[in-house]
């Protein structure tokens, strides 16, 4: 009696057993085409999956991009951080840019205030080292809270202008960009001139993130509790 024929499943990538594997994949789906892309079906179609047996490891997109997240800052590289306060909150921050700058959509699914509270604790010691490096510089919790978040604002959106920023192009393709300043108008701007995009270019984030911090540890009045409602 003839054998009947094997089932030919999909050539090139073994079967997913892991969650391991299923982060592999959903991150070189991303560097390939962008988070914006990413969907568990198309996922799993990547895969050669059902998108129900993908369920059976990730609830939705919100929790993927999570767990890729406190994957990729887990793996990212932890430096000593310095004794004295001022110091480690600068190299935690530091260490926090560099891992949103290795991979910018993260910054871009981290725009919301309630982040910390999703990501798994072993992605969070940056967020401690900056909320303990304030408290030891006498800072109360609230005030401590309100450093990380101006540094993350600032971090953030140093990330993304860089990111979204167009690449330059070759000398001839555009007008100097000089010539969008009038100096009737904004003559600081048109004394400038055509130097503004490589003064723009350069990388200012380390002086200016110490001075931010120095500026956030040196109040004296503590940020304003939110009002409690009555009994």
């Amino acid at each position: 009696m003839p054998r009947p024929p094997a089932r030919r499943g999909r050539t090139g990538r073994p079967p997913v057993t892991s969650r391991a594997q299923i982060l592999a994949a959903a991150r070189e789906l991303i560097d390939r085409d962008g988070w914006e892309k990413l969907t568990v079906r198309r996922l799993a179609a990547e895969l050669g999956i059902g998108a129900t047996t993908l369920y059976h490891h990730i609830r939705d997109k919100e929790d993927l991009l999570l767990l890729l997240l406190s994957q990729h800052v887990a793996q990212a590289e932890r430096p000593q951080l310095p004794s004295a306060p001022r110091d480690r909150i600068v190299a935690a921050a530091t260490a926090m840019h560099d891992a949103l700058a290795a991979w910018p959509w993260a910054a871009e699914v981290l725009t919301s205030d309630g982040f910390v509270g999703l990501l798994d604790p072993s992605a969070l010691w940056m967020v401690e080292a900056i909320v303990a490096g304030a408290e030891d510089c006498g800072r109360t919790p609230e005030e401590a809270v309100h450093v990380f978040r101006s540094i993350w604002y600032y971090t953030v959106g140093e990330v993304l202008v860089r990111a979204r920023s167009p690449r330059r192009r070759e000398d001839g393709e555009r007008p100097p960009f000089g010539e969008t300043f009038d100096p009737a108008r904004v003559p600081h701007l048109a004394a400038i001139g055509d130097r503004w995009p490589a003064l723009a270019a350069r990388d200012t984030y380390p002086e200016g993130l110490r001075a931010l911090v120095e500026g956030l540890l040196a109040r004296t009045q503590a940020v304003p509790a939110a009002p409690r409602d009555a009994d």
